[in-house]
């Protein structure tokens, strides 16, 4: 199977739910966005990397582990997100140590994380990005650098209804289109997982 490589496009949020966040990763050399949901704290360590300007007071648990790395001579290589099963991404570190590779299993959100701090590629199969990604013209900001966030304030009240189990699959469909049209990552991530199980 081949291997894609993705970008972090930005992180979405909301103020009216804590701890609901969507990080984007868009593919390098298309149109397709890879929405996944994640914790506030994974949210922050990533935000935190990518803007290098901002350096917290103590190590997040993230950059430990980079000093860690550092420190013993463990290069992270590369990211894979190598599995989807009932809308939960499942990913890898490739590392190196003294020329020899070892792959470790990790939370999606946990990988990328680290991923930020070693400069490390992030990769998916093309089968993932078939079942989970979402087509989308992304706009090219010339004020937005890759290491700045494209962050979105969103209101996630209706998510729920939204996902109502009265809709139909076409229902849903359309719903997921809008929500791609409006930018709604978190919405179309839902959708899209709902759609999967309904699918199977």
């Amino acid at each position: 199977m081949s291997l894609v490589r993705l970008n972090i496009k930005g992180i979405s949020y909301s103020q009216t739910q804590s701890g609901a966040y969507a990080l984007v990763l868009s593919e390098v050399d298309g149109e397709r966005t890879l929405p996944i949901i994640i914790g506030a704290f994974e949210a922050q360590s990533i935000a935190i990397a990518l803007e290098k300007e901002i350096k917290p007071p103590r190590p997040l648990t993230h950059d430990l582990f980079k000093s860690f790395s550092d420190r013993f001579n463990i290069k992270v290589k590369q990211v894979i997100i190598h599995k989807l099963v009932d809308g939960v991404f499942y990913s890898s570190l490739i590392c190196e140590r003294d020329k020899i590779e070892e792959i470790i299993d990790a939370r999606t959100s946990d990988a990328i994380a680290l991923a930020t701090r070693f400069n490390a590629p992030i990769f998916t199969y093309e089968n993932i990005l078939d079942k989970a990604g979402i087509f989308l013209k992304i706009k090219e900001d010339p004020k937005l650098t890759q290491t700045k966030l494209d962050v979105e304030e969103m209101s996630l009240d209706f998510v729920e209804d939204a996902i109502s189990d009265d809709l139909s699959l076409k229902e849903l469909y359309q719903k997921l289109e809008e929500a791609v049209a409006n930018e709604d990552y978190e919405l179309a991530a839902k959708l899209r997982d709902e759609i999967s199980k309904r699918e199977k």
